[in-house]
């Protein structure tokens, strides 16, 4: 651990107790920062100018929501993957209608959009949009029958990746050659070799691989992440109350301390690492885990991370237009 870089969060930015925060997204055009709360169904929205006393719930949804993506020529809605398949959400409103659905009759029969649901997402330069599907812990015990979908911007969906449990941190290398994934209870991220005029993807092995010497507890394992400007992956470590920063070659060379134990998922916001959290509703009678538990934080980290692609799916956006229906199949 020598030569780590040590760095410490003493309060939350933005006091809440969100059963599972999730999907921090600087909204760049109004600086405003977003996210949600997947078990909530909550949209959530703070401006960055005015802070946290302008921190307000948009909307409860009716379906949950894991992951957001801006859209190209579109500042008035998002696209999102959620819990039967992709979605469009008005910003200001909360409103939503659906655009693609993701499992095939075979798997509607068998009852798979009951038990899953989407959780993380990114959009790569191709403006397409790659959204994980796992077990909704809500309703189905945990299992490998998850997958990752990619929804092009024509509205042709694809299956790129099967056999996942708990999908995390989607994003690319500054050459956009390499795709970083992880499936967070094999305490692993994945590395494949990513083909960006395509999007395909090839050569699946280990990037980062939690130390085995339990440093961060037993049960910490990789959660969300994205990637810094100098090709340095900052992830959130859920059961261990720490952000790591990860260099190109895999190895930890910063970490963050997070005042509470379920860190999800950070966000750059220019220098600033936003951080959302869980467990605002695990501990027991319904109670937070911890004091801090379910909260927001941020933190100077002297480094911007890349930016983020919008989807650019003009004909998948325009095709769903019914309000609460599944379509664009």
């Amino acid at each position: 651990m020598s030569g780590v870089k040590k760095y410490e969060i003493s309060e939350p930015w933005l006091k809440l107790h969100c059963a599972l925060g999730e999907a921090p997204f600087w909204e760049e055009s109004t600086n405003t920062l977003r996210f949600v709360d997947v078990e909530k169904q909550e949209l959530h929205h703070v401006s960055l100018a005015d802070g946290p006393s302008s921190h307000k719930v948009v909307k409860q949804h009716d379906i949950s929501i894991g992951c957001t993506a801006d859209i190209e020529g579109n500042d008035t809605e998002f696209i999102f993957g959620g819990k039967y398949g992709y979605g469009i959400c008005n910003r200001q409103t909360g409103e939503y209608r659906w655009i693609k659905k993701v499992w095939s009759d075979e798997e509607v029969k068998a009852g798979k959009p009951d038990r899953f649901r989407g959780n993380d997402g990114a959009v790569d330069s191709g403006g397409r949009f790659w959204v994980g599907f796992m077990f909704d812990p809500l309703v189905s015990e945990m299992n490998d029958e998850g997958a990752v979908f990619k929804l092009h911007p024509d509205g042709t969906l694809d299956r790129p990746l099967s056999g996942i449990t708990i999908p995390n941190g989607t994003t690319w290398n500054q050459k956009d050659d390499t795709m970083f994934f992880a499936d967070s209870p094999f305490k692993t991220i994945y590395q494949f070799d990513y083909d960006a005029k395509t999007g395909s993807v090839s050569n699946k092995r280990p990037f980062f691989v939690m130390p085995k010497d339990n440093r961060y507890g037993e049960g910490a394992v990789p959660d969300g992440h994205c990637i810094d400007e100098e090709g340095f992956m900052w992830t959130a470590l859920h059961g261990g109350s720490r952000v790591l920063r990860i260099s190109p070659k895999g190895e930890i060379v910063a970490e963050i301390k997070v005042p509470t134990s379920q860190p999800t998922c950070p966000c750059f916001v220019g220098e600033e690492l936003v951080i959302t959290s869980a467990g605002g509703n695990a501990g027991e009678g319904g109670k937070p885990v911890d004091e801090n538990a379910g909260s927001v934080f941020k933190i100077n980290v002297g480094v911007r991370g890349l930016k983020r692609f919008r989807f650019k799916g003009g004909a998948a956006v325009e095709g769903g237009k019914e309000e609460g229906k599944v379509v664009g199949e």
